[in-house]
């Protein structure tokens, strides 16, 4: 059962006289040992969000450090504790029991500092597309362009990743999922996916995709769930280069544990889509990826990951049933 805290009735601090629990934006922000990068990502939200009423609920995956004292300081956050590490579909499944009703879900890493303006941006830009996902630019600490844009993948761009990984980032669009060309970063633009750090989902595309598929993706490949699943819905993503977001790379921590899962996340996505033989080369081509770069030990542990499915069970996040009640598009 989640603990559930709000210091100072911050659900209300902005009511709308038409409808008193709405809000503009709702922001879900998922912690785990997170306690100084709340800190900054807290207080980089008033300068994002000016002009728009927002609600705050911060949902922490039993973090073993001071998270939990940095959320109860502030007055304006509604805190909800997991009692368990859920992972970041998880967590953003039990957020939206306590965001709504709003406008628009703003969904985000707590590494993250946000620009100033950057939420309105993307706020206005949603709207002005008639979007279901907003995206922003994400940058590192240092200001460096991190390359955030993804391409659906296919059988083809993943042995072109697998083979190549960021080398000869100029190969065509279609042997890659990243997007690698800096010049595309620079313009406002449909793309099919992007990074999970941080979502701007409108209110219709939030309720028609509905939960996220904690099921399978306890970590990792959760978010090209998501944006696949809004496509068929009817659901457009769009880029906004003007709304930027600084990202401390590796603050959800790294391991080779989770260098595994990620590899095998792409398998299971994968798989939920496609019949067996497809998925069979695909789970091939990611093995062979991780088989290239054996001489680093979170590969040579990816790789014998990636083979024995057995082995799938032990990795953080064992999958559970899932909550998602999308029957699986298995097109190829």
């Amino acid at each position: 059962m989640a603990r559930v805290t709000d210091s100072s009735g911050g659900l209300n601090k902005h009511r709308d006289p038409r409808e008193p629990n709405r809000v503009d934006c709702g922001v879900i922000i998922v912690t785990y040992n997170s306690a100084g990068d709340l800190t900054r990502l807290l207080a980089s939200l008033p300068l994002a969000t000016e002009g728009l009423r927002i609600r705050t609920v911060v949902v922490d995956n039993a973090s073993s450090d001071d998270t939990w004292d940095e959320i109860l300081a502030h007055d304006d956050v509604l805190g909800v504790s997991a009692g368990a590490n859920l992972g970041y579909a998880g967590a953003i499944n039990l957020g939206r029991q306590y965001v709504e009703p709003c406008d628009s879900l703003l969904v985000l890493n707590a590494d993250l500092i946000l620009g100033p303006g950057s939420v309105v941006a993307l706020s206005e830009t949603l709207k002005q597309c008639n979007a279901g996902v907003a995206v922003p630019m994400i940058l590192d600490e240092q200001g460096r362009l991190y390359l955030s844009l993804r391409r659906e993948p296919t059988l083809i761009r993943g042995l072109g990743d697998a083979c190549f990984g960021s080398r000869l980032a100029a190969r065509p669009g279609w042997s890659s999922e990243m997007i690698h060309d800096r010049s595309v970063y620079l313009g406002a633009q449909m793309v099919e996916w992007a990074s999970g750090a941080a979502l701007l989902i409108s209110d219709g595309c939030n309720r028609d995709v509905g939960s996220w598929d904690d099921g399978r993706f306890f970590l990792y490949s959760e978010e090209t769930d998501f944006f696949r699943r809004a496509r068929l819905a009817g659901h457009r993503c769009v880029y906004v280069p003007n709304a930027r977001v600084f990202h401390r790379l590796g603050g959800s921590g790294t391991s080779p544990e989770l260098a595994a899962l990620m590899a095998v996340n792409r398998v299971r996505y994968y798989e939920k889509y496609h019949h067996r033989p497809a998925s069979s080369v695909f789970r091939a081509v990611v093995g062979l990826g991780e088989m290239l770069r054996v001489a680093h030990p979170w590969n040579r542990l990816a790789f014998r990951t990636v083979l024995r499915r057995k082995s799938w069970a032990k990795l953080p996040g064992e999958p559970r049933p899932s909550r998602t009640d999308l029957r699986s598009d298995r097109s190829g």
